[in-house]
């Protein structure tokens, strides 16, 4: 009985269209211009109205949902909820990590003048996996800068005002009360939320993964970063993007395979420059009087028993 219940219960939907018809994709391009959007709306209200709780919040949520998307590849949420600070100098707090000299998922100031900032990610998903391979590239200038920005007083007064005295929370990111978004549900709650008061649709800060290999793997993908080096980035490889994330591979690769026949086919038809068999033989079995021995027709219905072996049947 349970089995046919769930026949007939809806199954989620995965592919970008079922998950726009039901309010829950933002294509790429829209939810670059939206993240945009909000970068330069914090450094201008910066600007205007100095630092406050309410314009360094806004700065804050500028910089996550920048890191989330936009300037890198999709990086694994969990290790941007794990990213500690350049001010914090403590242990490794990856619960399960053993190395004496591991400073954890960090985000490090390298040079302030040129301002150069590197993330270092030694706790992925893949690390074992990867032979505890490091995930780790400079922070591009755009995002440097607005990371910066955020962790200079903007930081410091969200920390104050929650009564958070000097660098108690040790995560880059954190919630309204000003803790570290230790549990998941709370980071994509927390996401939905900014998405949609932005003008966007309440959909996951993990479906952000599968937009830009949709993106990536489309047609008509914009030149951007290999497909090796940002799967590297996502903490994963290419042929994940063909099982996870991107649900048109099977569906892209059978259109592009029946789009293409039809080249293939012209070329067929183009090339056939040989003359026709000749078929007086043929036509002399069927429509002559020609007498066949009892070996020579054996040998004859044999060859057409060979040949008919390929037809498949079912």
């Amino acid at each position: 009985m349970h089995l046919q219940v769930a026949d007939q219960l809806p199954r989620p939907s995965k592919d970008p269209k079922g998950l726009a018809d039901i309010g829950k994709w933002m294509c790429a391009a829209d939810l670059v211009h939206t993240i945009h959007g909000a970068e330069q709306q914090s450094q201008a209200q910066m600007q205007q109205q100095g630092v406050t709780v309410e314009t360094s919040r806004d700065m804050h949520d500028a910089a996550l949902a920048a890191m989330i998307f936009s300037h890198l590849p999709p990086v694994r949420l969990s290790c941007i909820r794990s990213l500690v600070g350049p001010a914090y100098l403590g242990p490794c707090l990856h619960p399960d990590c053993k190395e004496p000299s591991c400073e954890g998922n960090r985000l490090s100031i390298m040079s302030e003048s040129p301002l150069l900032m590197r993330i270092s990610l030694p706790h992925h998903k893949n690390a074992r996996k990867w032979g505890k391979a490091v995930i780790e590239f400079d922070v591009p200038s755009d995002l440097a800068q607005l990371l910066h920005t955020y962790l200079g007083a903007p930081r410091k007064a969200l920390l104050e005002h929650h009564l958070l005295i000097g660098d108690a929370c040790p995560y880059v990111f954190m919630d309204m009360h000003g803790r570290g978004f230790v549990a998941a549900a709370v980071l994509t709650l927390y996401w939905q939320k900014w998405l949609v008061s932005r003008g966007g649709v309440p959909m996951n800060p993990s479906m952000c993964r599968q937009v830009f290999v949709d993106e990536r793997q489309s047609d008509s993908a914009t030149a951007g970063p290999s497909n090796q080096g940002a799967a590297m980035v996502m903490g994963h490889s290419v042929k994940q993007w063909d099982k996870w994330y991107d649900m048109q591979y099977h569906p892209r690769l059978a259109q592009n395979a029946v789009d293409g026949m039809q080249s293939w086919r012209a070329a067929m038809l183009q090339s056939h420059t040989l003359a026709a068999p000749d078929l007086t033989l043929s036509i002399a079995l069927h429509c002559g009087h020609v007498l066949v021995s009892d070996y020579e027709e054996s040998r004859y219905q044999s060859c057409c028993s060979d040949s008919d072996s390929d037809i498949e049947l079912d």
